[in-house]
């Protein structure tokens, strides 16, 4: 690492899959989707079986807490050891890659991997740091994730850190140079997962990136706000935790030190692939009248004009009929966080569960059932983002989607993070 280059996010001693590996059966999804289809993974396994994938190198979440769980992170532990000894990477030193993501749907990502300095994140609600998380990080969903990291030599990056370049001035110019830097892989990805192709920054480029990122950032570091952890929350945090408990142990150790650093690919927020979805709410098991009584007297809910809605809107689906609402008394800069609240206070108060449920027409035929109640949510705009963040903190969770599963991040390059 070069420790003079300003910017948080810095280039890396990547790793590679070498020409040892198929790289369409290397490359695998991010562990935390298909929580819900151990079919998709065992679909995986069955693939690659008989080859070199990243898949022998992670935990699938949906494993988390099985009885299967220990037995799989000792043979990650060995199949990385392995790898590591047999040639299985090509290592680039001090490196950035600009990569291209087409997606299921044919759309073209863009992005630019390296490494996020960990000192300059922090994922606490009001956090002030450059690096920021933007959605709640529910704690207790990082101790089993740091079992996983404790023992790993390398880690495979699935975080999504976003940049406000409405102008596309840095990630879409080094797309513009790709012609002229070698070129890394190319290749469909499994499962229906589109395709990827990957170009290593030459050092024009690099420096190029360096500068740019290290302009947003300002010379003034306090309360300035650069990257938002779009996707890939909880493992970012915790990398941050896995790291601090280093430093306690031994601030002085090469480990502390490679774990200072988590790879991760940068979007900016303003690409045309990037697609921001709403999450819907649907509530179970409750009295409605009673809910809606709540809602209307905490939140200040009146009738919406269809044809001129001001300020903050949703939709309350009950027994097949949706009516729309402007939320007069508002607890939060976006309509999803003042309902959120709201909801969570009366769930509390008065029992009833919360799901989070993608796409307006299932929640609303979930909704038709008796005892339950649809919130459909507008979609946030992309500039919402980083002032909403930046003035209220931390969202609300599930406040937004980007993509669709099989459009998230898959795991392709790596990066040591033990000497041993």
């Amino acid at each position: 690492m070069k420790e003079e280059r300003k910017s948080a996010f810095v280039p890396a001693d990547i790793l590679i899959p070498s020409e040892k590996c198929d790289m369409s059966k290397w490359a695998v999804i991010a562990c935390d989707q298909y929580t819900g289809e151990p079919e998709y993974w065992d679909k995986v396994e069955e693939l690659t079986r008989d080859c070199y994938s990243a898949y022998k190198l992670v935990l699938p979440e949906v494993y988390l807490g099985k009885e299967c769980e220990d037995e799989k992170l000792n043979e990650i532990e060995e199949n990385m050891t392995d790898y590591l000894k047999n040639g299985v990477f090509t290592e680039y030193k001090d490196a950035l890659v600009y990569l291209e993501r087409t997606d299921s749907e044919g759309n073209v990502r863009a992005g630019i991997l390296g490494a996020i300095d960990l000192e300059k994140y922090d994922f606490s609600k009001n956090s002030k740091s450059i690096v920021r998380a933007t959605e709640a990080t529910v704690e207790e969903r990082i101790p089993p994730r740091l079992k996983v990291r404790k023992k790993a030599k390398i880690e495979l990056p699935h975080v999504m850190l976003l940049i406000d370049d409405p102008k596309k001035n840095i990630i879409e110019e080094v797309g513009r140079r790709k012609e002229s830097m070698k070129k890394l892989y190319d290749f469909t990805l499994m499962m229906g997962g589109g395709s990827i192709k990957g170009w290593l920054l030459d050092e024009d480029a690099k420096d190029f990136v360096s500068e740019s990122l290290s302009l947003m950032q300002g010379y003034d570091e306090k309360d300035s706000f650069v990257f938002a952890v779009g996707d890939g929350n909880h493992s970012l945090a915790t990398a941050k935790t896995h790291y601090a408990n280093l430093k306690k142990e031994n601030c002085d150790s090469k480990d502390t030190e490679l774990s200072r650093y988590a790879l991760c690919e940068v979007v900016n927020l303003h690409s045309d692939a990037l697609a921001f979805e709403a999450i819907h709410r649907i509530v179970w098991n409750v009295d409605t009248d009673c809910l809606m009584s709540y809602l209307k007297d905490e939140l200040g809910l009146v009738e919406a004009d269809e044809k001129n809605p001001k300020g903050q809107v949703i939709g309350v689906s009950l027994k097949g009929n949706t009516t729309y609402y402007s939320i007069e008394k508002p607890k939060h800069t976006l309509a999803v966080g003042s309902l959120q609240m709201a909801l969570d206070d009366y769930v509390k108060q008065n029992g009833g569960d919360i799901d989070y449920i993608h796409g307006e027409e299932s929640v609303l035929k979930m909704a038709e059932r008796e005892g339950s109640i649809a919130f459909v949510l507008p979609d946030m705009k992309k500039e919402e983002l980083f002032p909403a963040v930046k003035k209220a903190g931390a969202l609300p969770r599930k406040t937004f989607s980007m993509g669709h599963a099989d459009d998230k991040r898959f795991y392709l390059e790596a990066r040591k993070i033990r000497t041993e």
